[in-house]
């Protein structure tokens, strides 16, 4: 379909209007040109291409320049869509300098329109600071995936009165540091309802509600292709995984079988052709 490239504007109207965003992850060339196809707001290469690209465990093993591969991969398959680029774990926590170096090479080298990064209060001199150098920032609080050891495993968070209260608190010193829009993953409805309406910006939510200015899930879990960690949040529009098995499977017991490839499927030759290489091989 035919349609203009997402912006920032774009996105910020849709709060406006009260116009649910759509994100959704992507990790490669072929699954951009895929999503893209659709009337998707915002592609995400997410640090999750970690556990369902890579095999690794989770996300904090997640390099720069395994981002910026895959970040580049998704631009080249994209014309329409916003692009986030998410920001692996030690590439901006340790130095705001070198958050501020790391998050323009996103932009620069890879084709992303913004960052997106982890963490609360505690990050937002080095949102302030990737702001002020001209790059746009998507924070991300509650769930954060990076910091899980921390959080002690996969859990929800602002379960009580006074963690939610704290996550409201982050969500506003990220506005304040300049923020353009915010994920919120993995907190109780009433919280993430609560922190959108006091937001500013869009709120986009992963197992945080209805409630949310929009809604994100991973390529691989919406699809099926992905059953290593389902987390509740997850619902499954499509069981392509299962779909992957059965061709793989029907493919080789049509090779084993010499089913494929079929006549349709094979390159004639001239029949005087073929006569002349058949006769000149005969005695070979």
């Amino acid at each position: 379909m035919s349609r203009k490239k997402v912006t920032i504007l774009d996105i910020q109207k849709r709060k406006q209007t009260q116009t649910p965003i759509t994100m959704l992850t992507a990790y490669d060339f072929t699954s951009a040109i895929l999503v893209d196809q659709t009337d998707i707001d915002i592609i995400l290469v997410g640090d999750s291409l970690g556990m369902v690209m890579l095999g690794y465990p989770g996300t904090t093993q997640v390099t720069m320049d395994e981002m910026l591969h895959h970040c580049k991969a998704v631009a080249r398959g994209t014309s329409n869509a916003f692009l986030v680029g998410d920001m692996p774990f030690m590439s901006y926590q340790p130095d705001v300098a070198e958050a501020v170096r790391n998050a323009g090479r996103f932009l620069k080298e890879a084709g992303m329109d913004c960052v997106k990064v982890e963490g609360g209060r505690e990050i937002a001199d080095t949102v302030r600071a990737i702001v002020r150098a001209g790059i746009p920032v998507m924070g991300h609080i509650g769930l954060t995936p990076q910091t899980v050891s921390q959080l002690g495993g996969f859990r929800i968070q602002g379960k009580t009165a006074v963690a939610a209260q704290s996550l409201l608190e982050d969500a506003l010193a990220l506005q304040e540091a300049g923020c353009f829009a915010m994920v919120l993953e993995a907190i109780p409805a009433t919280v993430a309802t609560q922190i959108s309406q006091r937001l500013a910006i869009p709120t986009i939510g992963i197992g945080a509600g209805v409630g949310c200015d929009g809604q994100v899930l991973v390529y691989h879990d919406m699809l099926g292709l992905y059953d290593r960690l389902q987390p509740r949040f997850v619902k499954e529009f499509g069981q392509i995984g299962k779909a992957i098995t059965t061709a793989v499977q029907t493919y080789t017991e049509e090779v084993r079988s010499r089913q494929f490839p079929a006549e349709e499927h094979t390159y004639p030759m001239n029949e005087a052709e073929e006569a002349a290489f058949l006769a000149a091989v005969a005695g070979r």
